[in-house]
């Protein structure tokens, strides 16, 4: 018994040091993606829309991994022993917080943190419509709506499913198992797993097709290791976590090896989130922050070509049509050192007259006019 008490209190410990670390770096990308956001409005960046445009998906996402690991630390026996924060809740209480445990994280927070993952995914594949504050409104919605069977489901194992215990074996249903000193321990009912195990099933069919697709686009190479990290890791460890906590009914709750297996499945599903952050919110938002550097060269670049053109009116070349050429070839210039180092590529203009189409995702067109070209319609 020493030993057991060991390892709970101590996976328990790992444990909320692990979702305090995962709280830490959400709330710091959350201040990230507003930094990026106010500094693109204060710089007038409308090449930049689109790379801050899914800011509200973002923070949801974030949301939604900082919900799932307070629930994580909610269940946990550590809180509910000894002198712990929630100890003073009688027997019933307890078991009331771990059905609300299965259907806040595997009926909410799990299913919505894989829908976020894959709205932003398949997002990149448009082209037009997307990533403005009418497509974060929408996304919000469909989240919630398909998260919607998921959520009832689990509500109906926990709810119902204890009035037909004599029709099914226990660990079908229950929730919970009444532990040492009047301590409910959290279980994970294997209804519940296997609608989870479902919906893994057919979002990681349909996340591996996004990849594929992805891949495809994908014409820098640093982005498509990103896009393998993340594909690999989202199909790879939510399902290994949804056969882990099927794999803990054949344990008896408390002891050391379901201790071990329930934690090993908050680690990978841990990762699964982790992963998505660093790829999905932080990565971007650094990206588009390194672009400050060569924004400013084109703009010192176009002052400095704007007073040589001044220069050039004052003394007239008598080269017929030289003005014109250089103000051309300014604005031909600038336009191609942006999409260069650009993330993203998908705009038919982007490459000169004639030369075949490159394929690549989207990114906004630089404007001529916000370039600060010269040529009036004069050829001047």
């Amino acid at each position: 018994m020493p030993l057991t008490r060991f390892v709970a209190d101590a996976l328990s410990v790992v444990t909320i040091s692990l979702v305090a670390l995962l709280v830490l770096s959400g709330l710091f990308c959350i201040v990230y993606t507003f930094y990026l956001r106010s500094w693109v409005r204060s710089q007038n960046l409308v090449q930049l829309n689109y790379f801050s445009g899914p800011w509200i998906i973002r923070i949801i996402y974030i949301f939604f991994a900082v919900w799932w690991g307070t629930g994580e630390i909610i269940r946990l026996n550590l809180l509910r022993q000894n002198r712990g924060a929630l100890n003073a809740l009688t027997l019933k209480w307890q078991e009331n917080l771990c059905k609300c445990y299965i259907v806040s994280n595997l009926g909410f927070a799990e299913p919505c943190l894989f829908l976020t993952i894959v709205f932003l995914l398949h997002a990149s594949l448009q082209r037009t419509g997307t990533l403005s504050q009418k497509w974060n409104a929408k996304t919000a919605g469909f989240i919630l709506l398909y998260c919607c069977p998921m959520f009832i489901l689990q509500l109906v194992v926990v709810l119902i499913g204890p009035k037909h215990k004599e029709k099914l074996p226990s660990y079908f249903i229950k929730s919970n198992r009444k532990g040492d000193d009047d301590v409910a321990i959290c279980t994970y009912p294997l209804l519940s797993t296997i609608f989870l195990g479902l919906f893994t099933t057919v979002l990681t069919a349909y996340l591996l097709y996004l990849g594929r697709r992805i891949l495809h686009l994908v014409i820098n190479k640093g982005l498509q290791k990103r896009v393998y990290a993340l594909i690999f890791s989202i199909s790879s460890f939510f399902p290994l976590r949804v056969i882990l906590l099927g794999l803990s009914v054949l344990s008896k709750p408390g002891n050391v090896l379901f201790n071990a297996i329930v934690f090993l499945a908050f680690l990978s599903f841990l990762c699964c989130a982790g992963v998505g952050i660093c790829t999905l919110v932080y990565l971007p938002i650094s990206d588009s922050l390194s672009l400050r550097t060569l924004i400013g060269d084109i703009e010192a670049r176009t002052g400095t070509e704007q007073n040589d053109t001044v220069s050039l009116i004052t003394n007239p070349s008598p080269v017929e049509g030289s003005i014109s050429f250089r103000t051309t070839g300014k604005v031909e210039a600038s336009e191609t050192e942006f999409v260069e180092l650009s993330l993203f590529d998908l705009s038919q203009h982007s490459t000169p007259p004639g030369s075949p189409r490159l394929i690549g995702w989207p990114m906004i067109p630089f404007p001529a006019q916000d370039l600060g070209t010269l040529d009036d319609g004069d050829g001047r």
